[in-house]
């Protein structure tokens, strides 16, 4: 959706590792001469770059069940841990603790449990030498250190090309016969579907913010994105999906914006936000939506060069790279998906629709735009030249609203993961079930279909209701625009605070998931 441009402060939030302390047991007792120590911890640093690396831990119970645990370490090299999953992750000076979740704080006598974390270094990263568990001290087991990777392409300041992806902070379900969630995707025919072959259908909601809040001073993040913003989402029984827009500007650290909101500082915010949702077995739907280009032609959100606004197409020079960057970043992970672009308008700008078509699909000199486009061809081979697999959304013209043109432009893609997505308001052209059945059904019936926004301006849901029902008799999946706190006024917005609570447009998608089991 076509956001306002925000004038007022915007609240930015504080992302932190979880920092509450698990109860402790009495100390696991003392074995005795000869008999098997009672603990054992296997450490491990599994990906490390330039001031960055990830840790892992796997601890072996000797002894009797725990009912809760608390593993104890400490730092050498001056290395500092910055955000960790499966334990409350705690450092004071050198001391790292490492506390057990609700989730796994049992582990039986020959058990074992892992946790990990995200940590910085300077100079050197040594393993800890020396582990305790509840206050015992455990035998040291075989590890190491992952030598850093070759520096990358971008500038050392970026963070690693293929940053790893965090595992779960609480634990995802299991969908009978599926993978685990998140699932891992690819495409067949027109069906998305996990690792083990079964058809994965998307439900879930826009998270705004990070397209705009960079671009205008006013930090990465519109509202809370930390475990329990992410639990406030997944508290919405059926959401499984979350959509992530991008800013352009913000991600390449162009110079208007901030130092603090950009470059390598956005782009640690992002991936982490990212991974924290991979975490929680919830798709991320990675899509860029404001872009660079000088655009005030027919429909223009704004007459700034910069990315402060959506323009009709990306600008080559900049979409590009920017991709190239994004896959590369993501491609480890295909639980994580691209939308390559949120609305494209070149229709706006060109005489005709096959002009519009051309231009969306193979970008080059457009009629009415006066920069070089990206077409949807040049940033799906941006993003393969990665060697990225990623199921990649591409949604068509009108503002993502008009897709009658998306089959006979469809991209060349050589892994065959391509997907279509529509956006689909009550104010659109494309609003009713005749429109739907003429235009969206046919794309639908060749590739899969993804409705990426779907909202109404009544502050209601009746749309939405009919809407949602003709997607779910086509098995097709859709996200609600947007889980912000905004007033109808701003465009249609799933929530009144971040704890979850819904708006009464809100409540039609809400609802709406809970009655689909």
């Amino acid at each position: 959706m076509r956001r306002p441009t925000r004038t007022a402060a915007l609240a930015v939030a504080a992302v932190s590792t979880a920092a509450a302390a698990a109860a402790l047991l009495p100390a696991l007792g003392a074995t005795a001469a000869g008999a098997a120590p009672a603990c054992a911890v296997s450490y491990s640093v599994t990906n490390q770059w330039d001031a960055g690396f990830q840790g892992n831990v796997v601890i072996t119970n000797n002894s009797a069940p725990t009912t809760s645990w608390k593993l104890g370490f400490a730092f050498s090299g001056g290395q500092k841990v910055t955000q960790g999953w499966n334990a409350a992750w705690t450092q004071s000076g050198t001391a790292v603790t490492a506390a057990s979740e609700s989730y796994n704080g049992v582990i039986p006598t020959g058990g074992t449990v892992s946790a990990g974390f995200l940590g910085s270094w300077s100079g050197s990263n040594p393993a800890p030498t020396s582990f305790t568990l509840n206050g015992v001290t455990c035998n040291v087991d075989g590890g190491g250190t992952t030598p850093p990777t070759t520096p990358p392409t971008t500038p050392p300041t970026t963070p690693p090309t293929t940053p790893p992806t965090t595992p779960p902070t609480t634990p995802p379900t299991t969908p009978p016969g599926g993978d685990t969630a998140p699932p891992k995707l690819h495409v067949s025919g027109n069906k998305l579907l996990d690792s083990t072959g079964k058809q994965v259908v998307l439900h879930g909601v826009n998270r705004s913010g990070t397209e705009f809040a960079c671009a205008q001073g006013n930090g990465i993040f519109d509202g809370p994105v930390d475990d329990a913003a992410i639990n406030a989402i997944t508290s919405w029984k059926g959401v499984t999906a979350v959509r992530v827009p991008l800013n352009e500007d913000c991600w390449e650290g162009l110079s208007y914006v901030p130092a603090a909101d950009g470059g390598a500082n956005y782009i640690a915010a992002i991936t982490g936000w990212v991974n924290r949702l991979v975490a929680h077995g919830i798709t991320p739907i990675v899509e860029l939506h404001w872009t660079h280009g000088l655009y005030t032609g027919n429909s223009a959100g704004c007459t700034d060069v910069n990315a402060t606004c959506q323009k009709p197409m990306p600008d080559a020079q900049y979409a590009i790279p920017f991709w190239t960057s994004v896959a590369n970043t993501f491609k480890s992970n295909t639980s994580i998906v691209f939308d390559l672009f949120n609305e494209p308008y070149p229709d706006r700008a060109t005489s005709t629709t096959d002009q519009a078509w051309a231009c969306w699909k193979d970008g080059g000199t457009c009629p009415g735009i006066n920069y070089e486009v990206a077409g949807m061809q040049d940033m799906l081979d941006a993003v393969r030249g990665t060697g990225a697999q990623n199921v990649v959304l591409m949604g068509g013209l009108a503002y993502s609203n008009d897709l009658t043109g998306w089959l006979a432009h469809e991209p060349t893609d050589p892994t065959g993961n391509l997907a279509a997505a529509v956006h689909v308001y009550n104010f659109n052209s494309c609003a009713n079930s005749s429109c739907w059945d003429s235009q969206l059904a046919p794309v639908a019936a060749k590739v899969p279909l993804v409705a990426g926004e779907i909202g109404e301006n009544t502050c209601g849901h009746t749309f939405v209701d009919s809407f949602m029902s003709w997607l779910d008799s086509h098995q097709l999946g859709y996200l609600g625009w947007t889980w912000n706190t905004w007033d109808c006024s701003s465009g249609p917005s799933l929530i009144s605070s971040y704890d979850g609570t819904a708006t009464a447009y809100g409540l039609g998608l809400k609802n709406h998931l809970a009655s689909l089991g």
